[in-house]
C-alpha cells in the first residue's frame, strides 16, 4: 500500500505527512503480536494489527479509559480500505462482535466513550446500555459540515460516554472551560461577582457541559492536521483523558487512525496503547508520538485552561506556528542502518 502522499502544498499549509524515507524509518517502531502479551510488552505502543485479529491476545482489566472512534456506519474509504454501510442491524452485530469482547480489557472502574454520527447514535446507545452504564451523551461542533439544498446542514457528531461501574474516575476541575464575559457583573462594594480580571480580559471557568462548540476541527494551517479522513482534534481528547483518566492512568484507542489519541495521552501524562491496522497511519501516528516530546502544546488548551474558540493567549502563535524543517534522524531507516553497524 502506498504511503500517504506528499502533493504540492501551499506555504503555510502545516498537514503532516509521510516521506518514504520516513515510513521505512517508523515501521521497526510499530508491534505486532502473535499470541497474549503482558501490559509492559504493548505500553506506550501502537500496534499494527486489525483489533479483531489481536483481540483475544490483549491483557485483562489493564485499561482506565476507553475511546472508540470506529467507522461509522458509511460507506468510507481509509487509505485504499473501505468500509461499507450496512444495514442497522448488521452494523450492530459488527459492532457488538468486537466490543462485548473488549470490555475484558477494562478495569471495574474505568470509563468509555464511543464516537458517533446521528445515524449510528442509536444502534450504539442500545449496545451500551445493555453492558455498561450510560452516563451522557456529548454533542460537539463539528463546523466542517457541508451545506445542503434539500436538509439542514450537518456539522456535529455525538460522543456517548458510559462507565462500568458506578465507581469511576471524573475530574471536573481539570476540565472546566474558561469563557469570555460580556457583561461582567460587581457586587455592592465593586467586586467582580464569579469572575476574573485578567490580560485576556474578563473571564469566568464554567463547568463542562456536554454540548462542546470550542473545538476545532484540525485544518491545513495546525500542525497536528493529517490527511486522514476522520481525524479527531487534540483538544476533544485532552478533554476526555483529563476528565476520566487518572494521571499516568492507562488510554487505549483500538481505532487508532493517526495517533490523536495515543499524542495527546502523551502530553497529558498518561499510558496509551492504540491499535491501527493501516501500516501507513501507524507510522504517521509515530511521527507525531516523536514530536510529542519536544512539543506539548495542544491548540486552545494553554496554562492548563480549555478556552473558548479562537480566545486562548497566544494562539495565533500556537495556531501557526512553523514545523520543524529537519527530519529527524529516528525517521531515517539509512541512520537507524548506520547506528546498528
Amino acid at each position: 500500500m502506498k504511503p500517504p502522499t506528499n502533493n504540492y502544498r501551499a506555504p503555510r499549509n502545516r498537514t503532516l505527512t509521510l516521506t518514504e524515507q520516513e515510513r521505512l524509518g517508523l515501521l521497526p517502531r510499530l508491534v505486532r503480536l502473535s499470541g497474549p502479551v503482558e501490559f509492559d510488552g504493548i505500553q506506550n505502543r501502537t500496534i499494527n494489527q486489525n483489533l479483531t485479529d489481536v483481540l483475544g491476545w490483549l491483557p485483562a482489566q489493564f485499561v482506565d479509559l476507553l475511546f472508540l472512534d470506529p467507522p461509522y456506519n458509511l460507506t468510507k474509504t481509509y487509505n485504499g480500505s473501505t468500509f461499507s454501510k450496512q444495514a442497522a442491524s448488521e452494523y450492530r452485530t459488527w459492532f457488538e462482535s468486537w466490543f462485548v469482547p473488549l470490555l475484558r480489557t477494562l478495569k471495574s472502574n474505568a470509563s468509555v466513550y464511543v464516537c458517533a454520527d446521528w445515524r449510528s447514535a442509536g444502534v450504539i446507545q442500545s449496545v451500551l446500555e445493555t453492558h455498561l452504564k450510560v452516563r451522557s451523551r456529548i454533542t460537539w461542533e463539528r463546523e466542517k459540515g457541508r451545506g445542503a439544498r434539500m436538509n439542514w446542514k450537518n456539522c456535529v457528531e455525538d460522543i456517548w460516554f458510559g462507565t462500568v461501574s458506578d465507581d469511576y474516575y471524573f475530574d471536573v476541575d481539570a476540565v472546566k472551560l474558561r469563557r469570555r464575559v460580556i457583561a461582567p457583573y460587581r457586587d455592592s462594594e465593586g467586586r467582580p461577582r464569579d469572575w476574573t480580571a485578567s490580560p485576556a480580559g474578563s473571564t469566568r471557568d464554567t463547568h463542562p457541559s456536554n454540548i462542546w462548540t470550542d473545538v476545532t476541527v484540525p485544518f491545513w494551517s495546525m500542525p497536528e492536521n493529517t490527511d486522514h479522513p476522520t481525524q479527531k482534534p487534540e483538544k476533544l481528547l485532552a478533554k476526555i483523558i483529563l476528565a476520566s483518566s487518572p494521571s499516568d492512568g492507562v488510554v487505549l484507542d483500538p481505532f487508532l487512525g493517526s495517533g490523536t489519541t495515543s499524542v495527546v495521552a502523551k502530553k497529558i501524562g498518561r499510558r496509551y496503547v492504540g491499535i491501527e491496522q493501516d501500516p501507513d497511519y501507524c507510522c504517521l501516528a509515530e511521527k507525531r508520538l516523536v514530536l510529542a516530546e519536544s512539543d506539548h502544546t495542544i491548540q486552545g488548551y494553554v496554562g492548563g485552561v480549555f478556552w473558548e474558540r479562537n480566545s486562548a493567549p497566544a494562539a495565533r502563535q500556537v495556531l501557526f506556528r512553523e514545523q520543524p524543517a529537519d527530519v529527524p534522524l529516528l525517521f531515517d531507516a539509512r541512520a537507524r542502518e548506520k547506528s546498528d553497524e
